[in-house]
């Protein structure tokens, strides 16, 4: 696949359309390009296909009885039909519930029952997994056997031919997608048409994406990451994602040169291990002929410890480009440009295609190189929270932005730097800790494969710095090594005074650890 340039046919246009009619202009201009490669099935869908697969997901919803506006769900792993109806059901006007098939059964409970879905697109082993949860919920579910390959087994449906959805705009919601719910009842963010075209878009602005761009899909569809970057990003700049079932390391470069992928979307977690398995791979990186149209590799989700991403580049000879997004905002709002453009290892980058600033408790705006909360407005930000207008109102400024709750600063080259969570935050002796600075340290530290500081209750300072910590494979570290090693970058002051060795950190779907579990977990030990 050879490059052509910026894509001239992403406009203003697309994002001020609706699903619908982006799919149905696709399906128009590019019918016979290759739109989705699933490698399982060996199955490829063109754009012209991919519009007569939302036809038909339109017109069996439609025989069940949903109308515009109603809400389906999936419990799927990534596929050829799971894509087929993630967007066939925002092509029909109605709303796609997408539910985490990592979370507890307690969770998809409640999700299920808050979300107001009547049908459950659901594979087998899901079913088995969170049958209870489906059947508690109050009212009636229609739980459609699906595979995530072969499809939904729907043949008694009798498709359905009205009401319309041609009437359906950039406003009327999309997408109903929950939070990962580390703390408290997960809530629902309504994303909005116009809102999901708009994260496609951001993608493919900061990334640069032509219809000769074919991405690697590796992060879960129930997630923000895999559906607006990988799935929304192809569709808005009219390129290509091969989707393989789940992530698998031993797959993952395999899938790069069978597909000639040009780009990948990972998460930190998933570049530690492909680091660890680099000299085991039958590639000879940064001089194989066969990945020279791989363009880079993109991390986001989590961050990324600047000396994990100078190793991925010189292990791979591949560009890694650090983002930074969240549900609410349909994933990517800053992004380190691409090459030849300036990228600062530590940072996730600048604002693409929407508005971020740094503000404090009241709103105001701060100087550069202050540390304030990241605030964020564009047409990729949320509609507000589903049934829950107390946390629509919080979640926004008297003036409108979204404040999203991460700490950080800009420098004055417009980067962004991330010190942590307003509720991670770790207060000691009266000082403000950001939890990333120990985390980096600890990430320096060969042994460290994953690390998360945390403040725990101390009757002396008010908060004392701890972390938990996963070795690598192969290899070991005691806990006086490890503190020694963080006094050593980060001060006395700052360093954890406790060190606890897990097996594994607890994460969400898309690979973030979620550090506001560790206390519990490590309490008593």
């Amino acid at each position: 696949m050879g490059r052509t340039g910026k894509n001239t046919d992403v406009d203003q246009a697309v994002i001020d359309s609706s699903v619908r009619a982006c799919i149905d202009t696709r399906a128009q201009t590019h019918a016979g390009a290759v739109f989705l490669v699933a490698p399982e099935p060996q199955l490829q869908l063109s754009y012209a296909d991919l519009r007569a697969q939302c036809e038909l997901v339109e017109s069996k919803l439609r025989g069940l009885g949903l109308a515009p506006g109603d809400k389906a769900a999936f419990l799927l792993d990534n596929g050829y039909w799971t894509t087929s109806l993630f967007l066939g059901t925002m092509y029909a006007g109605m709303v796609s519930v997408p539910l985490n098939a990592v979370a507890g059964v307690p969770q998809v409970q409640y999700i299920l029952e808050h979300c107001d879905a009547n049908v459950v697109f659901c594979s087998d082993a899901y079913r088995e997994k969170f049958g209870a949860a489906i059947d508690a919920c109050p009212r009636k579910l229609t739980v459609i056997r699906t595979h995530e390959d072969s499809g939904p087994d729907w043949q008694q449906i009798t498709a359905g031919t009205a009401p319309t959805a041609a009437g359906v705009t950039g406003e009327d919601d999309a997408l109903l997608l929950y939070t990962s719910g580390t703390t408290g009842l997960p809530k629902g963010a309504r994303l909005s048409n116009r809102a999901v075209l708009a994260g496609g878009m951001n993608t493919a602005i900061a990334h640069e994406l032509t219809p000769d761009d074919r991405a690697l899909c590796v992060l879960p569809l129930y997630h923000i990451n895999g559906e607006m970057v990988t799935v929304m990003g192809p569709l808005v700049s009219a390129s290509s994602v091969v989707m393989p079932h789940r992530y698998s390391a031993s797959d993952l470069w395999r899938h790069v040169l069978e597909h000639r992928c040009t780009w990948m979307s990972v998460v930190p977690t998933i570049i530690k291990y492909m680091l660890d398995r680099a000299e085991h791979e039958d590639i000879d990186f940064g001089n194989s002929e066969s990945l020279k149209h791989l363009r880079f590799a993109r991390s986001a989700s989590a961050p990324l410890p600047a000396s994990v991403q100078q190793q991925f580049e010189s292990t791979f000879g591949v560009p890694m480009i650090e983002t930074m997004g969240l549900t609410e905002t349909c994933a990517p709002i800053l992004s380190n440009p691409m090459p030849p453009g300036t990228r600062k290892s530590g940072s996730p980058g600048k604002a693409f295609g929407n508005e971020v600033e740094v503000a404090n408790e009241n709103g105001e705006r701060l100087p550069d190189g202050t540390v304030g909360e990241l605030v964020v407005r564009g047409a990729n930000v949320l509609s507000g929270y589903y049934k829950n207008p107390q946390a629509s109102a919080t979640a926004f400024g008297a003036d409108g932005w979204f404040r999203t709750g991460d700490l950080g600063y800009r420098d004055s080259d417009g980067y962004f730097f991330i010190t942590g969570r307003s509720k991670e935050l770790i207060i000691k002796g009266g000082e403000n800790i950001a939890p990333r600075e120990i985390d980096d340290a600890l990430y320096l530290h060969e042994a460290v494969l994953e690390a998360a500081a945390i403040g725990v209750a101390d009757d002396n300072y008010g908060q004392d710095v701890q972390a938990c910590v996963r070795l690598r494979d192969g290899y070991s570290a005691t806990e006086e090594e490890l503190i020694e090693h963080c006094r050593s970058h980060v001060g006395k002051f700052k360093a954890p005074s406790r060190v606890y060795f897990l097996a594994d950190l607890p994460k969400g779907p898309s690979g973030k650890i979620q550090r506001l579990k560790l206390p519990e977990m490590i309490a008593g030990s």
